[in-house]
């Protein structure tokens, strides 16, 4: 599995936005799960975004792909929409 923030991560995020962004029912329910994903005070460290901590996400990647398996964006509508049915 690479580094979070490598190019890999970042073409898993874009893939994963365009496949989100024809879901526009799952727009707010992305959002509400960015921000419980957050890590605390982000803006008090670099790069100053609402972001995930890496280790965390690291961490949930390997756990559900296994080390170094390639990640699916389909898994991350799936999921959104897990949350969205469970947020009712």
């Amino acid at each position: 599995m690479t580094r979070p923030g490598t190019r890999s991560n970042r073409a898993f995020v874009a893939r994963a936005a365009r496949v989100l962004a024809v879901r526009p029912v799952l727009w707010p329910t992305a959002a509400r799960q960015v921000a419980r994903m957050v890590s605390p005070q982000w803006w008090r460290r670099p790069p100053f975004l609402p972001l995930p901590d890496p280790a965390y996400v690291q961490f949930r990647l390997e756990t559900q792909y296994g080390h170094g398996a390639p990640a699916d964006p389909n898994d991350v509508i799936t999921y959104l929409e897990w949350c969205r049915t469970s947020d009712r």
